[in-house]
C-alpha cells in the first residue's frame, strides 16, 4: 500500500497525543498560557478540541465513523485519555484497511475537493500544532516534557550532546495502566545536564 507511511505517521502521533496529555496533572487542566487572557487554550479545553475536531474531521471528511461519542461521560483528563485512545486505535485500524484508490481519491475538505491523503496530512500537522501549544502549557505550568520527536530539554538537551529520546510510556496499553494507577510510573528523566539546552542561548 503507498500510504503506509501516513498510516505509519497517524499512528506514532496518536501515541505522542496521549503522552504529553499524560504528563499534566489534574490540577493543571483549568490553567491558561495568561491567567486573564481566555483567548488561550486550557488543557481542558484543548482535549475537547483534539476529540471533537478528529472526530469531525474522519466522519465528514473521511467516512471513517468509530460509532461512539467524541467526549468523555466524565471530563477529567484520565477519562480524556482513554476515550482519545480508544477512538483513535479505532480510526488507525479502519486507516489500515484502505487501498490507494481511498486515499487517492477526492472528497469535500470545508469548501474544497481534495485527496484524503492530502487530508490525513493535514490532519497530522493540525494535531502537532496543539500537541505543541499544549507542551508549551505543561513549561509554563513548570511540568516535566518528554520526547515528541527527539530529545527534550528534560530528556538531555541537544541531540548533538548525545541527549536520549524518552518516553513516559513503552506503548498506550502501559499509559494507560500507568495513569489509572496514579501516573507515578513514567519513565525517569535525566534533566538538561551541564550543557546548554538550546544551540546559541541569549546571554542572562
Amino acid at each position: 500500500m503507498g500510504y503506509q507511511f501516513l498510516v505509519d505517521t497517524y499512528e506514532t502521533e496518536r501515541m505522542k497525543t496521549l503522552s504529553t496529555w499524560s504528563t499534566f496533572k489534574d490540577e493543571d487542566m483549568k490553567r491558561r498560557p495568561h491567567p486573564q487572557d481566555r483567548r488561550g487554550r486550557n488543557a481542558h479545553e484543548h482535549m475537547v478540541h483534539q476529540c471533537v475536531g478528529e472526530n469531525t474531521w474522519f466522519c465528514n471528511m473521511l467516512g471513517i465513523d468509530v460509532g461512539a461519542p467524541p467526549l468523555p461521560e466524565k471530563e477529567t483528563r484520565l477519562e480524556f485519555i482513554k476515550r482519545y485512545a480508544e477512538d483513535s486505535g479505532k480510526r488507525l485500524a479502519s486507516l489500515k484497511e484502505k487501498n490507494d484508490a481511498w486515499w487517492e481519491e477526492e472528497v469535500n475538505f470545508f469548501n474544497v475537493k481534495r485527496s484524503r491523503a492530502w487530508i490525513v496530512t493535514r490532519r497530522i500537522a493540525h494535531t502537532a500544532l496543539h500537541r505543541g501549544q499544549m507542551t508549551m502549557l505543561l513549561r509554563i505550568t513548570g511540568r516535566e516534557i518528554y520526547s515528541t520527536y527527539g530529545p527534550s530539554a528534560d530528556t538531555g538537551g541537544l541531540m548533538q550532546n548525545k541527549a536520549a529520546t524518552i518516553y513516559p510510556y513503552t506503548s498506550i496499553e502501559a499509559l494507560i495502566a500507568g495513569e489509572t494507577a496514579g501516573g507515578n510510573n513514567k519513565a525517569k528523566l535525566p534533566g538538561p545536564g551541564d550543557k546548554p539546552c538550546t544551540e546559541r542561548p541569549d546571554p542572562a
